[in-house]
């Protein structure tokens, strides 16, 4: 009996596929099962518990909101300016979202903390020195990290009004309040509700930002207070009520983001270059350079302060820092394989098993964006505990998990692309008789290295300045560098903390350019 190659490959896809939603199904679901396994009932959360669920909400919604409102007037002028640099601007404003967030706090400690710029100059001018630590602290650093996620958002809505409306609008007349009012506001009033949403469930899950700026009990998120109980007081019925809270409150806003991606309604145009015509004023013109030049400021001068910084104290690190390193570019570079090869199978199997199927599919690959690494941590860590120790598998924990939050991200990278490649090439090599390993290979990777390229660099960056995972199962041996970096950073070795941030720096945004550098060079090949 003669086997069917094309029904071969499409069910040796199916299978594929079908793997990864299983493992993703144990990995958010398992995990979280594992932990509501160990839970005592909701009496076991203490009034301090309710407390860090209280800072947790309110911090989101303040992070969330300023982000979102201090993007608005930045994207605009972004949008209505075209000057020398601008895209090189705008590709250094996005830098924070890959940043690792030990660095950028030290970047914003530098800035506004105790010792920092603004504070020396409080102190020249005979005023009260700020304190960065608390609620106001948490917020700056989600802001920080956040603004930039959310003028990207608001700038490709900019991009997508058709260049005839305002055309159409310098016509009737339109001065900038108009537009804003006919062709701006409808675009925001449908983009701004999903970005804030979006940046609430980053915030939701802060563990390292307030680990380092919360200051104390009353500045305590649902992550933090779940490391506390599992690493301090061992309490874990307490740690996994924590995280079926935590679960919650990410699955809830994860449903609301999902469901405020509406069409703004604008319609489509013919593709050509936006033109304004509602730049002319001074006043204008000083106000829009105003908020680029300061939304730069804000952005850039963290980053150049943590490199003047560190750079004298790089080549005098103590060993323990690179042998970190060496262990955060595993992890990272593993990550970055594992969540590559997961997506691909996951893709090619929401295609292949059509419409309500694949919907199920892609909805198991998206649902990490409603999971807690910690809660995640926690229940991997509940599930190994009674079959070996958890430490020795700490660097394969954190680069599974990592991997896993990567995936949603990935998967919207790439799947779009992917639905490109069959429609366009599917039938072609059908009759080719191309499929498996020789269609990928010679049809749809060399069509995708673009978004794979960025999807990698995406990856990698953020599992190499990852503090999460590893804080609840690694010991100081097995440590990655940013946790290597918060050991310092707490041992007040703050010359070594320098350094060693800048080597984190260096190697996030050396692995994104490289894999992302890759990605587009081959495409414009």
């Amino acid at each position: 009996m003669t086997r069917d190659p094309a029904r071969t490959a499409r069910a040796a896809a199916i299978l594929a596929g079908l793997g990864v939603a299983a493992w993703l199904v144990v990995l958010n679901f398992g995990a979280l099962g594992a932990v509501a396994w160990r839970a005592e009932g909701l009496t076991a959360l203490r009034g301090a518990d309710w407390a860090a669920v209280r800072f947790t909400l309110v911090q989101a919604l303040l992070s969330a909101a300023l982000s979102v409102a201090l993007a608005v007037p930045i994207a605009r002028a972004l949008a209505r300016r075209r000057f020398i640099g601008r895209d090189a601007l705008i590709m250094l404003m996005g830098a924070p979202f890959i940043l690792p967030t030990l660095v950028a706090v030290l970047g914003l400690l530098a800035v506004f903390g105790r010792a920092g710029l603004v504070n020396q100059g409080l102190e020249g001018l005979g005023l009260a020195r700020l304190n960065i630590f608390g609620l106001h602290g948490v917020v700056l650093a989600h802001v920080f990290y956040n603004l930039p996620l959310a003028t990207r958002i608001l700038l490709q809505g900019w991009a997508a009004i058709p260049a005839e409306r305002f055309r159409l609008g310098a016509t009737l007349g339109f001065g900038p309040r108009d537009n804003f009012r006919q062709l701006e506001w409808p675009m925001l009033r449908d983009l701004v509700p999903g970005a804030f949403l979006v940046i609430f469930l980053i915030c939701l899950t802060s563990f390292s930002v307030a680990l380092t700026m919360g200051g104390g009990p009353r500045a305590t998120t649902v992550e933090l207070a779940i490391y506390q109980a599992f690493r301090f007081d061992f309490d874990m019925g307490r740690a996994a009520m924590l995280a079926l809270v935590q679960f919650g409150l990410c699955a809830g806003a994860g449903v609301l983001a999902w469901r405020m991606a509406l069409p703004s309604g604008l319609g489509g145009g013919m593709d050509r270059p936006v033109q304004r015509f509602d730049t002319g004023t001074a006043g204008l013109r000083l106000w829009d350079g105003a908020l680029i030049v300061g939304g730069a400021l804000f952005l850039l001068v963290p980053l150049a302060l943590v490199v003047m910084r560190g750079a004298p104290h790089v080549v005098g690190l103590p060993v323990e820092v690179w042998q970190a390193a060496g262990r955060s570019l595993v992890v990272a570079l593993g990550a970055t394989g594992v969540t590559l090869a997961m997506t691909l199978a996951l893709a090619h199997a929401v295609l292949i098993a059509g419409d309500a199927r694949g919907a199920v599919l892609e909805w198991l690959g998206l649902a990490a964006l409603a999971a807690s690494p910690l809660v995640i941590g926690t229940g991997l860590y509940l599930l190994i505990r009674p079959l070996a120790n958890p430490r020795d598998f700490a660097l394969v924990v954190t680069m599974l998990v990592n991997a896993g939050m990567a995936l949603p991200f990935a998967l919207r990278l790439i799947l779009p692309g992917l639905r490109e490649v069959v429609a366009s090439q599917g039938r072609l090599a059908d009759s080719l008789g191309l499929h498996g390993w020789a269609r990928l290979r010679i049809v749809t990777l060399p069509r995708l290295r673009r978004p794979l390229g960025f999807a990698a660099g995406l990856t990698a960056a953020l599992s190499m300045g990852d503090l999460g995972v590893i804080m609840l199962f690694a010991e100081r041996e097995g440590a990655t560098l940013p946790m290597q970096l918060y050991r310092l950073m707490t041992a007040y070795r703050l010359d070594d903390a320098a350094g060693a941030a800048l080597v984190l720096l260096g190697a996030s945004l050396a692995l994104f350019w490289i894999f992302d550098k890759w990605g587009r060079g081959f495409a414009e090949a």
